[in-house]
């Protein structure tokens, strides 16, 4: 049997004491998600992996936070174009920061960062300005 990753986390938005303009970047946010490849044809990131709270009273206080989460067959490998998928949907949605968990059976646990230089990114926003930090956990050394 090949080995298997997992992979999960979340993007969070910034909250904003402007609650249209929130809605706004809510509502975006949603369809850039539902845009997402469904079914067996996606192959690293697609639209059932995703989820977020919609009611101010069901998780939803401020800040929208966008969960996700998946399984593969050895992601690792192809690791590079996994990101590369990730940072091209980042683009497109309002965040402020992103965290990427990647548990693998060979190489262990990795975190990874993604943060905003300016404390929000937009999707009008040309490129991707941030700071992405790389955490290894192993018990190699234990």
């Amino acid at each position: 049997m090949e080995s298997e990753s997992i992979v999960y986390g979340c993007i969070r938005d910034w909250p904003s004491a402007d609650p249209e303009q929130c809605l706004r970047r809510r509502v975006s946010n949603r369809k850039v998600l539902r845009a997402l490849p469904h079914g067996e044809a996606w192959p690293f990131i697609g639209r059932e992996m995703f989820s977020y709270c919609s009611e101010a009273e069901q998780g939803l206080y401020q800040t929208q936070v966008i969960h996700f989460g998946a399984s593969y067959r050895a992601v690792e490998y192809e690791w590079a174009l996994w990101v590369e998928h990730f940072e091209a949907l980042l683009r497109q949605l309002y965040w402020s920061s992103a965290v990427v968990h990647l548990e693998t059976e060979l190489a262990g646990a990795h975190t990874f960062r993604w943060e905003t230089e300016t404390g929000s990114h937009n999707p009008q926003q040309s490129e991707l300005r941030l700071r992405c930090a790389w955490e290894r956990e192993s018990s190699l050394f234990s």
